[in-house]
């Protein structure tokens, strides 16, 4: 991926990048990073108080801001809509110069120190793609898109890392398959929905869901949803 590097954070992780490979996400390329970058200390560790850990945060919300620009000049207008969640994903994974800088983040999010960035990360990815897609939804619907995207981008990436085939045929193989696995999901709660005893039986754990209500912006923004009240 290729973003403007300005900031200091930016410049010390285009620094970083290059060592990560060799070393991890490791202090010893937070170091490496200080020196290349020429960013004084001091400032270096105001922006990355965690070292290497907010590097690797950082890359892959670059990866992301990719996708999204990727995205927008995208003609997906004659595409179906599971093939434009495809193609996201995807592109994000494409965004990758280096599978090596992926596989060290990887194994640093494995980490149950980091597990949380790791899974913050993730999410992160799966709402950027649901944005830029223009989902509108408001309800539990707004979660349960984002967590059956979250597993199929990072199944998806675990099976990339490993995948030697020409262009990565297999990896977007193994995408369509998890793809149309969710649709399947996605055909049964249809079928749920119109089937009057099935519905009849979900009617209380429907009526709980339907409180359930996307992140607003504003106060309590951040949190992951809230409660309504009648």
């Amino acid at each position: 991926m290729t973003i403007l590097r300005t900031t200091p954070k930016d410049l010390l992780l285009q620094a970083a990048t290059l060592h990560v490979p060799f070393d991890g996400w490791s202090a010893a390329t937070f170091e490496a990073a200080v020196a290349d970058s020429g960013v004084e200390r001091a400032v270096a560790d105001s922006v990355c108080p965690r070292g290497a850990v907010d590097l690797a945060v950082q890359y892959h919300m670059d990866g992301n801001t990719a996708m999204v620009a990727r995205l927008a000049v995208a003609d997906l207008a004659e595409m179906k809509f599971r093939d434009r969640v495809a193609a996201a994903v995807r592109f994000r994974i494409e965004a990758v110069e280096d599978k090596e800088i992926v596989r060290r983040g990887t194994a640093l999010f494995a980490l149950p120190s980091y597990a949380g960035d790791g899974a913050k990360a993730i999410w992160g990815t799966a709402d950027a793609i649901w944005t830029a897609l223009g989902d509108t939804s408001e309800d539990v619907n707004w979660y349960t898109k984002r967590a059956t995207l979250s597993a199929v981008y990072s199944a998806t990436v675990l099976f990339w890392l490993g995948d030697t085939s020409d262009g990565y045929e297999d990896t977007w193989a193994f995408l369509d398959r998890r793809i149309e696995n969710v649709m399947q999901i996605e055909k049964f709660k249809a079928q749920v929905k119109a089937s009057p005893v099935l519905s009849k039986i979900m009617s209380g754990p429907n009526w709980l869901l339907g409180h359930v209500k996307a992140p607003q912006a504003g106060a309590g923004a951040g949190l992951p949803g809230r409660w309504t009240r009648s």
